[in-house]
């Protein structure tokens, strides 16, 4: 089944007096003018320089196999894998006392889970589900977070409403590395990104996600964090035109340059 991707900007409803509406688009990816996976998928993943690692925390929801009370945590640790189907992970240490993270035994228990993103305005919230609880303990009531229920999986699991992006996931797998006392196994859990969705308010006229305007933040290491306003573009030297949309995971845009150079007599991979 093709992944979905949906924005929550609006919910066709009657509308009060004075009140404005809320729009809401769909997409499927496998329309080929539609498919903007790989660019969606690598514009929230984190940062990872050469002499250092600076990852975007990310919030991680996942329903308990009683469907009582979901948990909401933040990871540093998380990034992309692919994207055509995307697949994502995160790694989580076990507490203290040997025990499996509370989002780790949710998601190999049910399957699901749902990934958002940190953004400033939400900094404050995050670093509360930060916090060790007891198992079973609301973070989004603690952290005074309104949910949005996902819509793609078998289970429904509650999202923050908040984040401009957030991917519903179905779980893949777990890898288990050995780690030395007192943090023991780490879990690092894969999903298979089934949905997708995106405000509207942080989408380009092309359908690009505009980084600054979700202002995420970044972990720095220690208890240091960064945000994002500001990006600029580097194109790598010698890429054609169709290589460059190849790499936004741009269907259409990659197909018609690639015809078009053919036509010209250009290769692929550029001038010879």
């Amino acid at each position: 089944m093709a992944a979905s991707i949906f924005t929550n900007e609006k919910k066709k409803k009657k509308k009060k007096k004075g009140e404005k509406g809320d729009e809401e688009k769909t997409f499927k990816t496998d329309e080929e003018e539609q498919r903007h996976m790989k660019c969606w998928i690598s514009t929230v993943s984190p940062l990872q320089p050469d002499t250092s690692t600076t990852p975007s925390p990310s919030a991680t929801s996942a329903p308990p196999p009683t469907r009582r009370t979901a948990n909401l945590a933040p990871f540093s640790q998380f990034n992309n894998l692919t994207f055509d189907p995307p697949f994502v992970m995160f790694s989580a240490n076990q507490t203290p006392s040997l025990q499996q993270k509370d989002t780790v035994r949710n998601v190999e228990a049910t399957g699901v889970f749902c990934w958002q993103l940190a953004t400033w305005d939400l900094r404050e919230a995050v670093n509360i589900t930060a916090e060790q609880v007891p198992y079973g303990v609301d973070e989004f009531e603690r952290a005074s977070l309104d949910k949005e229920w996902s819509t793609t999986l078998k289970i429904p699991v509650p999202m923050v409403k908040a984040s401009p992006v957030r991917f519903e996931c179905e779980y893949h797998s777990t890898l288990r590395l050995p780690g030395n006392p007192p943090m023991g196994t780490v879990d690092v859990v894969i999903g298979k990104v089934v949905g997708i969705h995106i405000d509207d308010r942080v989408l380009t006229k092309d359908g690009k996600i505009d980084v600054a305007k979700t202002q995420p933040i970044a972990r720095c290491g220690y208890y240091d964090y960064a945000v994002v306003r500001e990006t600029f573009e580097m194109i790598i030297p010698g890429t054609t035109e169709a290589i460059r949309y190849g790499m936004e995971g741009n269907v259409r845009k990659h197909k018609a340059a690639r015809e078009a150079a053919k036509e010209n007599g250009v290769s692929e991979s550029g001038p010879p």
